[in-house]
């Protein structure tokens, strides 16, 4: 366990103590380099674990796949995972399937959209892209760029995502529907580890990807890829990581798992200071952790990052919300959106009984059991998803948990049809 940095401002709480004390209970979690890992970070070095009587033990790994199995195989006892990762579990989906549920969300944001230098400029010669920050206009011009590259015979294109079962997935399949382009017939898509994603782009492996926080930027800071789009374009408020824990394990361990989760409030709390992205960046651009430069991590965590090689500039102030607005509340009716996007694009069929086990992976229940009463602690599990100007979706699509199948309608998807 690390000790305290001095200086530090604990968002208000008391400084923990620095090092865990001798009865704590070892809490292994594995996690991926990204900066949406934070919190999880902030809690083992910053003592907010301690407090709560755990010795939170971080083990670095590489890829998604790996992240999964060794939560399965009980290598990790809680783990850094993407969104859809829970949700995919409590259906059966993809090798190795083992349950596994989300209590906490580890904030929302960070992900973009990043195309190769030649595509993009390609891109520009077709449409006038001077704004270089409006998502749909980007779509529609590659939309044009995948038409003539069909027409000159040319192979399609291949974008990277992270995961089959992945908020990167959804969201550039997403975007690219918007755009009116097919993500099945237009383009070719291939898994990448993050840490690989701006290698690959620069290998010419891929011409494009969609991942997390710093691997967008640091493809631009190497001059060979242009930000696109970003998560907040896609839908702003769609969960990103979350804390996956195996049933069994909370089931034995849930006084631990209770505070595991108080103690991640307390850190993401903390790390949602804007006073604290300072002191965050300098943490996660160890080589412990994300082994990337500090003035790139800092500008990231404040929304302020370079969009392409030329200079230009985006300032997105919620691109990482890591606390408010109930940002760390793991909402049922986002889980059955995943859900709805899992059956859009054919990775599992349409049914009401599916629809309730995709949502019982999120747990408000186990949540509001360890946080308490709080006022920003919502009431309900579910609500409807994008009706508000600030929660919209890219499309104005509103999603009803109600009525999933009228849902998948309105996108041009017969799936859901009962």
């Amino acid at each position: 366990m690390s000790f305290i940095r001095t200086g530090i401002d604990n968002g208000g709480l008391a400084a923990p103590a620095a090092i865990a004390s001798p009865g704590s209970r070892l809490v292994r979690a594995g996690f991926i380099p990204l900066v949406d890992a934070a919190i999880l970070i902030a809690a083992a070095e910053f003592g907010f674990a301690a407090r709560e009587g755990i010795q939170l033990s971080l083990i670095k790994d590489v890829s998604w796949a790996n992240i999964r199995d060794r939560l399965a195989f009980r290598q990790f006892d809680v783990a850094h995972m993407l969104a859809p990762m829970p949700v995919a579990a409590s259906l059966g989906l993809g090798s190795n399937p083992s349950p596994v549920i989300a209590p906490f969300i580890l904030g929302r944001g960070g992900n973009a959209i990043t195309l190769s230098l030649g595509l993009y400029r390609r891109m520009q010669t077709m449409a006038d892209l001077s704004g270089k920050q409006d998502a749909l206009v980007n779509a529609r011009a590659l939309k044009r760029v995948i038409e003539v590259r069909r027409n000159e015979g040319l192979d399609p294109i291949t974008l990277g995502i992270t995961y089959p079962f992945s908020s990167h997935n959804y969201e550039l399949r997403y975007w690219l529907a918007a755009g009116g382009i097919d993500p099945d017939l237009d383009v070719k898509l291939v898994v990448v580890p993050p840490p690989m994603t701006s290698d690959a782009l620069s290998a010419g492996v891929i011409d494009g990807f969609c991942v997390g926080a710093p691997w967008n930027m640091v493809a631009v800071s190497r001059g060979v890829g242009c930000i696109v789009a970003v998560k907040e374009d896609i839908w702003a408020p769609s969960p990103e990581k979350v804390i996956g824990m195996r049933p069994d394990w909370f089931e034995q361990n849930s006084e631990t798992g209770s505070r595991l989760i108080v103690a991640l409030d307390r850190a993401a709390r903390w790390c949602d200071d804007g006073e604290n992205r300072r002191e965050l960046a300098q943490l996660l651009s160890g080589p412990n952790y994300l082994d990337v430069p500090f003035d790139l991590l800092h500008r990231v965590l404040l929304g302020q990052f370079t969009i392409d090689p030329d200079g230009a500039e985006r300032t997105v102030p919620d691109y990482f919300n890591f606390h408010r607005d109930a940002a760390n509340f793991p909402w049922v009716s986002q889980a059955q959106w995943i859900y709805s996007q899992m059956v859009r694009w054919s990775q599992v069929d349409y049914s009401p009984s599916l629809a309730g086990l995709a949502g019982a992976a999120f747990r408000p229940d186990l949540y509001r059991n360890a946080i308490g009463v709080r006022p920003d602690t919502p009431v309900n599990d579910t609500r409807v998803e994008g009706a508000g100007t600030a929660d919209a979706f890219l499309d104005g699509a509103v999603f009803d948990p109600a009525n999933i199948t009228r849902y998948l309608q309105s996108l041009g998807s017969t799936k859901g049809d009962e």
